[in-house]
């Protein structure tokens, strides 16, 4: 379990973290989100102790870092895949880290096997690709057996076939009651993958939830409507008190109201349906609105940026007004 309470960090005026109060706990994996900017990287540093709080506390398993007898069996990071001595060998890298943690010498052709990096271990991290420096960070952090495990961005570099990899091996760890904690911006990822989510931005905490419930409460779901008659169906659900948003297409969106009760509507007026289809968001755009204004660096959209093209020199269909 990692505590984190009121931890905070300031570089002269600029506070990166602020405040921060949360628990990652264990049997569950944990996403950490936040823009660029929001102060993941200081908080997780500051877990493993690489940077020290202007005030506030982080106990891991209920001890501060540098209290740990055995941190590597406490706790295993990935912060930054190429931080390893590229002269060394795989092995030799692990064989370092295993001899000053008093950790078994046959632990590392385990972890090896486990990432798949066993054939190449006599190799030279230097001439690793990004996914294979991955692999090579990822068997790092499980060296020690940890009961906590913490991944930043661990999918970076990967293919299809070792995202599913690291995507079931983070799930496992957690089933086997071990706290995982990962912070990722690749957010179809994060939602196949982490069950709780800590949102931050501006170094305050904006979220501490499920995934499930994060999602409902940030964003917005309807119930897209598509018929060839428009006008009748937007006096059906009238009747009901429910008054549709027509999208440029010409089809409804319609709140409030279940698909169901929107389909027996339509066959008890009649009215011909060519689409009923619950609309939920996803995690991004629940993220997207939460985030908004915690957003430091903003790129500008060019596509925005272009001036209207008007009707009449083509290319653009004038704009009809609807009925009321």
């Amino acid at each position: 379990m990692i505590e984190l309470r009121g931890l905070t960090k300031r570089y002269g005026d600029k506070t990166a973290v602020d405040h921060l109060t949360f628990t990652v706990r264990p049997g569950m994996v944990t996403g950490f989100l936040g823009p660029n900017g929001a102060g993941k990287s200081t908080t997780m540093r500051m877990m493993l102790g690489l940077d020290s709080p202007t005030s506030g506390d982080v106990r891991i398993d209920g001890k501060r870092y540098d209290q740990l007898r055995d941190p590597l069996g406490h706790i295993g990071a990935l912060l930054e895949a190429k931080a390893v001595h590229g002269g060394r060998s795989a092995y030799n890298h692990l064989l370092c880290m295993a001899q000053a943690n008093n950790i078994p010498k046959k632990r590392i052709n385990t972890v090896l096997d486990l990432v798949g990096l066993g054939d190449v271990a006599k190799k030279r991290p230097k001439g690793f690709s990004l996914g294979m420096g991955q692999r090579l960070g990822i068997a790092a952090a499980l060296l020690g057996d940890p009961k906590i495990l913490m991944f930043d961005e661990p999918v970076n570099g990967l293919d299809p076939e070792g995202i599913h990899w690291i995507r079931n091996l983070m799930k496992h760890l957690a089933s086997e009651g071990r706290t995982v904690f990962v912070s990722s911006h690749l957010m179809s990822e994060m939602a196949l993958t982490a069950e709780h989510l800590v949102v931050i931005g501006r170094g305050k905490l904006l979220a501490d939830t499920t995934m499930a419930d994060f999602i409902a409460k940030n964003s917005r779901t309807f119930v897209r409507v598509r018929t060839p008659q428009p006008e009748r169906m937007r006096d059906v659900l009238g009747s009901v008190g429910v008054m549709p948003v027509f999208e440029q297409d010409g089809a409804m969106q319609v709140e409030g109201v279940e698909p169901a009760r929107i389909g027996e509507l339509a066959a008890w007026y009649q009215v011909v349906l060519h689409e009923l289809s619950p609309q939920k968001a996803s995690l991004e755009e629940a993220f997207m609105q939460l985030t908004a204004e915690s957003v430091e660096y903003h790129a500008h959209d060019q596509a925005q940026q272009q001036p209207a093209r008007r009707a009449d020199q083509g290319g653009g269909a004038k704009p009809v007004r609807r009925k009321r």
